[in-house]
C-alpha cells in the first residue's frame, strides 16, 4: 500500500505542476503587461487618434485649430498628419509603448494657444468617446484618461 500512496502522491504533484505550467505558458490568456498592449498597440492607437481628430475638429467647444488665438492653424492634410504623428507617439509613450514622443514639452507645445479648462475637458471627452467606439475596456480607458489628465496643468493656459 505505501507504494500505491507514493504513486498517487506523485501523480497528484505532476498534475498540479502540469496545471501550473499550462496556466503560465504564454498561451495568450495572460493580460498584456503594458497599457499600450492592452489598448491594442500601435495600429489600434492610430485608429483611436484618427477618430479623435475627426471628433475634436468637428466640436466647436474644443476649438482644435485655435480660432481667435495667436496660435491659430489650418487643418490641412499635412498639419493633421503632423498632429497625428505627435499624438500617436505621445499616447505610445504615456502607455509604456515603444514609440517615444519627440516633440516639444507640453508647456512649450501649447504656449500661446490659450486653451481653457472647458476646451481641455471637452477634448478629453472626445478622446474617451473614441476609446469607447473602439471598445477599449473601461479600466484601460480610465488609466489612459488619468495619464492624459496629468498633462492638464501644462496645456491649459493661465
Amino acid at each position: 500500500m505505501p507504494v500505491l500512496k507514493s504513486a498517487a502522491c506523485l501523480a497528484m504533484c505532476l498534475l498540479l505542476l502540469l496545471l501550473c505550467a499550462c496556466a503560465s505558458d504564454g498561451d495568450g490568456d495572460a493580460a498584456p503587461s503594458t497599457l499600450y498592449d492592452r489598448l491594442g498597440g500601435g495600429e489600434a492607437i492610430e485608429l483611436v487618434v484618427d477618430d479623435f481628430l475627426e471628433r475634436a475638429l468637428a466640436n466647436e467647444d474644443v476649438n482644435f485649430t485655435r480660432q481667435g488665438t495667436p496660435a491659430q492653424w489650418e487643418a490641412t492634410p499635412a498639419n493633421l498628419a503632423r498632429v497625428k504623428k505627435h499624438l500617436v507617439a505621445f499616447i505610445s509613450e504615456v502607455t509604456d509603448g515603444p514609440v517615444k514622443y519627440a516633440g516639444k514639452d507640453m508647456k512649450s507645445a501649447h504656449a500661446g494657444m490659450k486653451i481653457t479648462d472647458k476646451e481641455f475637458y471637452t477634448a478629453a471627452a472626445e478622446l474617451e468617446a473614441s476609446l469607447i467606439k473602439y471598445e477599449v475596456k473601461q479600466v484601460d480607458r480610465a488609466e489612459l484618461m488619468q495619464r492624459v489628465a496629468a498633462t492638464r496643468s501644462e496645456i491649459v493656459g493661465k
